[in-house]
């Protein structure tokens, strides 16, 4: 594994439908693994390695590159940024964080509300609405309107660690996603079946990117790449912790988005274990991934899902256990090598 890689692609900017600048990191990583190399309309990227078999199957596998992120709305008189969110955000994530806005230039900001000194102890006990939440860039009103314009990206900023046995930051949610493609496509030694690489765009806001590629490629089978929720921490009751953490390569049995193919979820489960590859299911009662994109095109693609569990999501700490992720690396790249041995 590649701690560096995974710095790399956390700390590129990839705002849903400005994907442009990760895309082109994907693509220099890929690009002596590939066969071919194509974008479309959208922005996904696909990378493809052809299969051995005479009649090879079509199997995608779809990472996003999308992150959750904001675009200006609104500069004040007085230089103070207002935005608007490009997927979910908690508010009380967001206070006293820093940012990058990408206007004529890269700006450094940080997420800024009413002093504490000014607020009644009743404001202080409200979650503030995130519609009431500003930038703060340090420049004059004229000179933050000389620099910024109402439409720029805006992402957050924090860097990539080591904690521990966790990975911890912004943007996991999907840069290891988009990791494991990377490092499974580049490794594998051969499939029987042609094995497309499909870098994703505005998953964030609805599955689109995989929705079109889907539609294009008209896959026999999709497996998407992402994280779900690993909720074992204090205040949550052991029945609702979905996945653990350290606990393996989560096998998705359904979300709020896809409900994923039988088979092909029992035949990740038998391949971890014939591979001694540490797994558990996953039920996700809320959150969806490119599954739900892939399974609904034409006429219905078999979906799965392989999860890395994550702490923290939808903010700039996002955790993931480095022995997950190796996990995931090692049943996907199972799965290409033996895809033949699945049958509907």
């Amino acid at each position: 594994m590649s701690f560096e890689l995974l710095k790399t692609l956390c700390a590129t900017p990839g705002v849903p439908g400005r994907e442009e600048q990760f895309r082109e990191v994907v693509r220099a990583e890929i690009a002596s693994s590939a066969e071919s190399i194509t974008t479309d309309a959208m922005g996904n990227l696909f990378a493809l390695r052809k299969g051995k078999s005479t009649t090879p199957r079509t199997i995608m596998i779809a990472g996003h590159m999308d992150e959750i992120s904001f675009v200006v709305k609104h500069i004040t008189k007085e230089g103070f940024v207002y935005f608007h969110p490009l997927g979910g955000f908690d508010p009380r994530t967001l206070i006293a964080q820093r940012v990058k806005v990408y206007g004529s230039r890269t700006i450094d900001g940080v997420i800024a509300i009413k002093a504490a000194h000014f607020t009644t102890p009743e404001e202080r006990a409200k979650v503030i609405p995130l519609n009431d939440l500003f930038i703060d860039l340090g420049l004059s009103g004229d000179e933050a309107k000389e620099l910024v314009s109402i439409g720029d990206c805006i992402t957050m900023e924090r860097e990539l660690i080591k904690m521990g046995n966790f990975y911890t930051g912004k943007t996991l949610d999907d840069r290891v996603g988009v990791y494991v493609m990377l490092e499974v496509f580049r490794a594998f030694t051969e499939s029987q079946d042609n094995i497309y690489a499909v870098a994703t765009v505005q998953e964030e806001i609805g599955l689109r990117g995989a929705k079109t590629a889907s539609f294009s490629l008209q896959p026999d089978i999709g497996i998407a790449l992402d994280i779900t929720i690993a909720a074992d921490t204090p205040g949550i009751d052991e029945k609702d912790h979905c996945v653990k953490m350290g606990g393996g390569v989560g096998i998705k049995i359904l979300d709020s988005s896809s409900i994923c193919h039988p088979g092909l979820v029992r035949f990740f489960r038998e391949l971890a274990e014939r591979k001694g590859i540490k797994y558990q299911m996953e039920v996700l009662p809320a959150g969806g991934t490119d599954a739900g994109g892939i399974q609904l095109s034409r006429g219905g693609t078999p979906v799965c899902t392989l999860s890395i569990p994550c702490r923290y999501t939808h903010s700039v700490v996002e955790s993931v256990h480095k022995d997950d992720v190796q996990a995931t690396i090692d049943l996907l790249r199972a799965f290409i090598e033996h895809s033949h041995e699945f049958q509907f």
